[in-house]
């Protein structure tokens, strides 16, 4: 490994929060992966277990409702401006999870073990601390911004098309007469 990257299996990224990133929603996805990941501490040991391995339990519905919650954080992060490529490790890491955690009774060793929530919180902070470049909804909203200008650029256009240009202006003092067509219905 080089110097610049992370061992999944470290604590999360504990630094201070880069300037500009909304420190509540970081706050939120910290909590979502103690609780999921690291909600309780075994007894005797260092080792800490959460909700995903609990949850993974449940035969089936278990492990979904264990990816939903995990998903709450590559959402954030993807709000945040993590960039594409690590949202696609995080996406990786929940699958991972899913498909490991619905395996019969190996799932909720997988589910201890692997933890998936800490691994994308560590992903997403060291992603935003290096300051993502090209992120999902910085692009969404070039898109938009460009969608509405274009869409006013095409109002002014059809504003200008309606309005009677002076130069052509009829030079009678009356009002513009149109010619209209009318069928006679007398008519043989």
């Amino acid at each position: 490994m080089t110097g610049d990257e992370r061992d999944p299996f470290e604590e999360p990224y504990d630094g201070p929060v880069p300037d500009g990133v909304d420190e509540a929603a970081v706050d939120r996805m910290r909590l979502v992966a103690k609780v999921m990941d690291d909600a309780v501490r075994l007894p005797g040991t260092d080792f800490r277990v959460g909700a995903d391995p609990v949850l993974g339990v449940l035969p089936g519905v278990g492990d979904v409702v264990a990816a939903g919650v995990s998903m709450y954080i590559v959402l954030e992060s993807a709000r945040l401006g993590v960039s594409y490529g690590t949202l696609v490790e995080m996406l990786a890491n929940v699958t991972i999870d899913v498909a490991g955690g619905a395996i019969p009774y190996v799932g909720t060793v997988v589910d201890v073990v692997f933890k998936s929530n800490r691994r994308n919180l560590a992903l997403a902070l060291d992603d935003l601390a290096d300051g993502a470049s090209e992120t999902v909804f910085a692009s969404v909203e070039d898109a938009a911004a460009d969608a509405l200008e274009g869409a006013a650029d095409a109002t002014e256009d059809v504003v200008d098309a309606a309005t009677p240009d002076e130069s052509h202006a009829d030079d009678g003092d009356g009002p513009v007469k149109i010619p209209i067509e009318v069928e006679d219905e007398h008519a043989e």
